[in-house]
Parts: C-alpha cells; structure tokens; sequence
C-alpha cells in the first residue's frame, strides 16, 4: 500500500516493555500513550504530529510484537505492527539497552529487514550515558548504527530525531502539483462521502455501500472547474480511535489526517440526521488547526422534513458549537438526488480565493488603527500595550504580525477582537486567520512554537 502525499510517517516497533510509549511520550513533550511497567499496555496503535528541526511527520506508537505467539491478541499486534510498517517512511526498532539483545529483537529485525524501509536500531533504557556502551551489542542485528538513548530523561534523544530527520524522504518530494487546487472530502463513515464524489463526477468512481468504512484508502478524483484544475480525494471515514478495532481502519485514520495535512481546501460532511457530533467537531478543528480551507456540508438533507425554518436554526445551532463556524461557509445538500451538489464547487473555489488573498500592509496599519481606536487593549501592571506596525507575512492561511511593546500581555479575548475585526474588514470566510506578536523592544520576544504568542481562529 503506498501511502498518500503528505508528511511522512516514523513507527515505532519492537517487542512488548522496551520503553516504545515512554519514548513516544518523549518526542511529543506530552502523556500521549498510556505508559506502565507491565507488558503489551499499548496493544492498539496511536499517532500524532510532531516535528524537529523544521521537518514536520506523523510518529506512530505500535504495541509490542510477539512473534511465534498462538494468542489471538499478540498476533492481532504484531498484524498491526505490520501494517505500521507497511505505511511507514522511516522505522524505528526500539530494544532495551539494560537488558541486551534478546532474541525477540533478531526477529523483529528480520521482519523489518524484509520490508526494505530505512530502519534506525534504538538502544533504550541507557541511563548511564554517555558512559555505558552496552548499545554496541545491538550492531549484531545487521541493521547499521545502534542509537543509544534514555527515554526517560531524555538523554540522546536529540540524536536519534537528527537521524530521524536525515533518514525521511526529501522534503517537498509529496507536495501538490502547481496551480492545483486539492480537495479533502472528509467526514465519518457512512456519511456519503463516495456518493457525493460519483455525483460529481456523475459516474460510480467510488465504491457506494450501507456498511461504514466501505472506502479504506484516499482516492484521487480530477476535474477542471472554471478554469480551476481540482483534485478530490475521498478519504475513509474518520472515527475515534477508541472505537477503531481493525488495523485497516485505524491507518485509514492516518492516512485521512495526512490527506489533510496535504490538502488546501477540506470538504467536511457530516450527517443531517445526527447533526453535528462530537467526532465532526474533532475532524473539523483537525482541519481549521492545519491551517486547511473549510466548507462544512451537511449532507442527506433530503431525508429531514423540514420547514422555512429548519435551515436557518440547523445552522444556528452548528455556529454555537464551534465558535470558528460562525466563518465557515455552511452548505445543505444531497448526494443521493444531487441537490446543491454542483454549489460545493463554487463555495470550495471563493475559500480557496480567502484563505490565499494578500492585503496591503497599509491596508492592515489602518485597520489594526481604527479597531484599537474603537477599543483599546487593557494595561498591563499600569503600563500601556501599543502596536507599533502591523502586515500581513503570510497567505494559506493568511498570518498577520503584530509588533508591539509588551506581546506576551495581551489578552486571548483582545486577539479574537483584532481577528474579528480583520474578518469583518476582509472576509476570508471559510479560512483559518492567524495573528503572530512581536516585540518592539531589542529583546525581542520569538513567537510561534518558539515561546512567544500566536492565534488561530
């Protein structure tokens, strides 16, 4: 299975209790995978986004592998192990340094050594670096260079990502062709995301079926509209993780989240007879936070009855539950009879015009001015907060940066009152609008993930 364009993806493999999950927790700074002492804890996989060094990739936590084990759950792991492998750009076999090769590691080396991937033997558990050298062992597994690193403190952590990031495909190697616009459809299973794509289209390029999850992998689909070279791909229904049972599944999950990751625009539908779920909210921040276009379309509207007010409160009640829907373009449809099918085009192309428009930085001065003059932001310890200059440093999605005196002062409320107004001043309906700070004064504070303030809404 090739995986589609998009960031790459690290596995994490080895056998159970080698410390793969405290190293996965590691490399995110956060307890994203349950961690315990007794074996095989992680028995499902889990992924996340993380980067170093400016390159961003998707790292994959895999539970332990048993090999040559009768029970049905060691051999539903290593299954799933597999597959991680299968989709993975770099692996990572991670063996416990303290207690030395074990033969469970020669196995799982020759399992790795037979899918023909870049693989990177970590030696974990070394506390005593750099002064134990009992990693050297594990160059016996014929599979290069051993890394010696302590999870839990750390310890050579940062030359493994430096292999890590020297061993992923080159960078832009996966990125959209020019002047094409790519489309996510996304959206849980079963919520007619195959259907609305053989609509479109008007022939059966997807497969259709009553069972969730019918579409395992992305699927491109192309068209020229207006001019507009258009890229679809219909993705697996997304579900939470907690209720994907199936390895197939599970990486039709990562696979949907490096389609968005990819994509500029993402078509998200969701269910008008359900509304507005708690797992729609996760996939629609999932793509607003990656920085995506966003048309939410509320499909099988056909089957509802309704009345001149079914529409307006429907919506209503979507724009309460996520405060950045009130920006994005909402659209009633039905795949089944067609109806409002041929608009998505249009609404996909003016997001698409939104989230890559560039304003003049005098233009953003004069706006940043009046919204002040309006209403001022509160002091700080008594000392005024004052915005110096302002532009707009980057489109899709367009980013603002603001200078001021004291950056790190100001309010969340009064960034969401500058976003609003630079909305009501420019549009952008339907793309993410980020404000990055800086100060003014020669210690001069870094923004973004380097520690100093940045917004999305």
């Amino acid at each position: 299975m090739s995986a589609p364009a998009g960031l790459p993806v690290v596995a994490v493999v080895g056998r159970p209790n080698v410390g793969k999950s405290t190293f996965f927790n590691r490399v995110l700074g956060r307890r994203e995978a349950i961690v315990h002492d007794q074996p095989g804890v992680t028995r499902d996989r889990n992924f996340a986004l993380t980067d170093w060094a400016g390159r961003s990739f998707y790292l994959v936590d895999t539970g332990g592998v048993i090999e040559g084990s009768d029970e049905p759950l060691d051999r539903m792991v290593r299954d799933q192990a597999i597959m991680a492998v299968d989709e993975a750009d770099v692996i990572l076999l991670v063996t416990d340094g303290k207690m030395g090769l074990h033969p469970m590691d020669e196995k799982v080396a020759d399992l790795l050594r037979e899918r023909g991937k870049p693989v990177i033997v970590v030696a974990n558990k070394m506390d005593n670096l750099p002064h134990d050298p009992g990693h050297h062992e594990f160059w016996r597994l014929g599979l290069g260079e051993p890394i010696a690193v302590s999870s839990i403190s750390g310890k050579g952590s940062g030359d493994l990502l430096d292999r890590i990031i020297a061993a992923l495909p080159e960078e832009g190697s996966g990125e959209p062709e020019e002047g094409v616009l790519r489309i996510a459809v996304v959206g849980k299973p079963n919520v007619g995301k195959s259907s609305f794509v053989n609509r479109l289209f008007g022939e059966e390029r997807m497969v259709v079926s009553e069972v969730p999850g019918t579409t395992r992998d992305a699927v491109d689909s192309t068209m020229v509209y207006h001019g507009q070279k258009l890229v679809f791909v219909d993705t697996a229904g997304l579900r939470r993780q907690s209720k994907v049972d199936e390895s197939v599944e599970y990486y039709s999950a990562l696979r949907t989240a490096r389609v968005i990751q990819s994509s500029q625009v993402c078509l998200v539908m969701i269910d008008a007879r359900e509304g507005l779920t708690k797992q729609d909210i996760q996939i629609l921040e999932q793509a607003w936070e990656a920085g995506c276009g966003v048309v939410l379309a509320v499909n099988k509207w056909d089957l509802l009855e309704k009345d001149t007010s079914t529409g307006p409160a429907f919506e209503r009640a979507l724009r309460l539950k996520i405060p950045f829907l009130e920006w994005v373009p909402v659209l009633f449809m039905s795949a089944l009879t067609g109806q409002r099918v041929r608009r998505t085009l249009d609404l996909l192309l003016e997001v698409e015009a939104a989230r890559t428009r560039r304003i003049a930085t005098h233009e953003v001065n004069e706006v940043v001015e009046k919204l002040v003059g309006r209403q001022p932001p509160p002091h700080a310890n008594g000392r005024a907060i004052k915005f110096k200059y302002s532009t707009q440093v980057d489109t899709a999605p367009p980013t603002f940066l603001l200078f001021s005196n004291l950056p790190g002062e100001i309010p969340d409320h009064y960034l969401r009152y500058l976003q609003n107004g630079f909305r009501k001043a420019w549009g952008f309906d339907g793309a993410p609008v980020r404000i990055r700070l800086r100060s003014t004064a020669k210690d001069e504070l870094r923004y973004g993930r380097g520690g100093g303030r940045s917004r999305t809404s």
